[in-house]
């Protein structure tokens, strides 16, 4: 029996993961990493070292394959069409994925189909960011360059027309979006494959310090089920207007006024859905292999009524290991995932998930996992 092989362009922690999520399934995996010593590289048997911005080593990678997939969102849009021209399928395919590589893209798409959006336009320079905040109320505002932002880089909090010049630096288009009145953000979890059929996860709580996701809480807590359902709605209609084959996370502000607003699309396994390795019956990267390979998808349901998913960010204790010790006595019930990564202060290097009937007993054991690991708690 022949096991179909999938090509993975990233060599990421989500590609490992994901990598992890196929192995008992048979599935074999092809890697195009940028070093040896990226995250999946490690694990993963049969790998490439090159540029995902080479065409011709793309065609060179794909050779073998019986699909394409990706941990980030960068490859460039004509040599995903070139691909698929030469009869690989490319899942989430370049028409799709466009959405997530491009903001500006994205919110006209959104725009289009109906979808609640802050208000936004495209700006040319510092004045016409200063145009915008006049015509949305005032300072401050958001802008954002439409290409190439990721946890919080290519991400401006402008306060003053003297604010807005760094985002124009860059070269590339920027978006300028009204600072949304929120009280929470949330990320609506879905996966779809080729033929239609599409899971949504609960949908979740994230938080964020300076940017970067700290901690995840599924399910969002004291969310209305009308809000909760209508959230899932949205990223289940986001996705089948715009052909998504694989795992979409659609961020969302929940606003003050009881609305829901789309954020940001990723077309690939999420950080808002790393609970779902240790808290859900089928987990988000399990069903990304499922989809791009065209299988049915497994449940999406929580195992617990809550699971708490912290980052673990690197800082200036570099030897985690020895870390395990207090923290797998302290709670059998842990779950620690590392990626292989040199600890370095604020890169994300692994997470925890913790699990649970109590919320408050399930966040504290995650928050003190991923302090001591981090070496922030030291008792």
């Amino acid at each position: 029996m022949t096991f179909p092989v999938v090509g993975m362009v990233g060599g990421g922690q989500l590609a490992r993961m994901t990598h992890e999520a196929g192995i008992p399934l048979g599935i074999k995996f092809k890697l195009l990493s940028d070093t040896p010593q990226d995250s999946a590289a490690q694990v993963v048997s049969e790998v490439v070292i090159g540029d995902y911005r080479d065409l011709d080593t793309l065609r060179d990678f794909a050779r073998g394959c019986d699909v394409i997939t990706f941990d980030h969102e960068h490859v460039p849009t004509e040599h995903l069409r070139a691909l698929e021209a030469d009869g690989i399928p490319v899942r989430p395919g370049p028409d799709a994925l466009v959405h997530a590589q491009d903001k500006g893209v994205m919110r006209a798409k959104l725009d289009e189909i109906g979808a609640p959006s802050p208000r936004h336009r495209i700006v040319a320079d510092p004045a016409d960011a200063a145009a915008f905040a006049a015509e949305v109320g005032g300072f401050p505002i958001i802008l954002k360059t439409v290409r190439g932002g990721y946890d919080g880089k290519g991400v401006w909090f402008v306060r003053t027309p003297e604010d807005a010049r760094d985002p124009f630096l860059a070269g590339v288009p920027v978006l300028a979006e009204e600072k949304v009145d929120f009280v929470r953000e949330l990320a609506a979890n879905i996966v779809r494959s080729p033929h239609g059929q599409a899971v949504a996860y609960p949908v979740v709580e994230s938080r964020q310090v300076d940017g970067v996701c700290d901690t995840v809480i599924a399910p969002a807590p004291d969310l209305d089920d009308a809000l909760a359902g209508q959230a899932q709605e949205l990223a289940l209609r986001i996705a089948k207007e715009l052909g998504v084959v694989g795992h979409l996370a659609v961020e969302l502000f929940q606003t003050t006024d009881g609305r829901i607003l789309v954020n940001e699309l990723a077309m690939r396994p999420h950080n808002s859905g790393h609970w779902t390795q240790d808290g859900a019956v089928t987990s988000q990267f399990a069903n990304h292999v499922r989809a791009v390979l065209d299988l049915p998808l497994g449940d999406p349901r929580p195992r617990a009524p809550w699971t708490v998913m912290c980052n673990v960010l690197g800082g200036d204790y570099p030897d985690m290991y020895s870390a395990y010790l207090h923290c797998m006595a302290r709670d059998p019930q842990l779950k620690i995932h590392m990626y292989g990564k040199d600890v370095k202060p604020g890169r994300k290097v692994g997470h925890v998930n913790t699990y649970g009937d109590d919320l408050d007993d399930v966040l504290e054991r995650a928050r003190h996992a991923a302090g001591y690991l981090r070496g922030t708690i030291t008792e």
